[in-house]
């Protein structure tokens, strides 16, 4: 199947999986380069950003409403698996803002 953007020169998965890695290797660099004071609010960027791929994964899921039904059962396992990863990010992440945020608060 050849590819639209690119003149069928390159494969889609291929591009994909590019566009997949270099998001990996920015993220670390990010996260690791960020100083201490800022870890709260890249922590609260990364739940807004965990809420974006809920959303993806909820559409993935559901993907038998719009799609052929026979290719669905991975779309629809990846998408379980990140909702589940997407929540547990959540989760983690406001938990771990609410105890720093707590570390600021005056005492009574």
């Amino acid at each position: 199947m050849a590819h639209g953007a690119t003149g069928g020169a390159i494969d889609p998965f291929v591009f994909r999986l590019s566009i997949f890695v270099l998001a990996v290797f920015v993220g670390y660099y990010v996260v690791w380069s960020v100083t201490p004071a800022l870890h709260t609010p890249l922590m609260s960027v990364t739940n807004a950003i965990s809420s974006v791929i809920v959303v993806g994964a909820l559409l993935a899921v559901g993907v038998t409403t719009v799609g052929d039904s026979s290719h669905a059962w991975g779309a629809r396992i990846f998408g379980f698996v990140a909702l589940i990863f997407a929540s547990v990010n959540i989760f983690g992440g406001f938990l771990v803002t609410s105890r720093m945020l707590a570390m600021y608060s005056k005492k009574k």
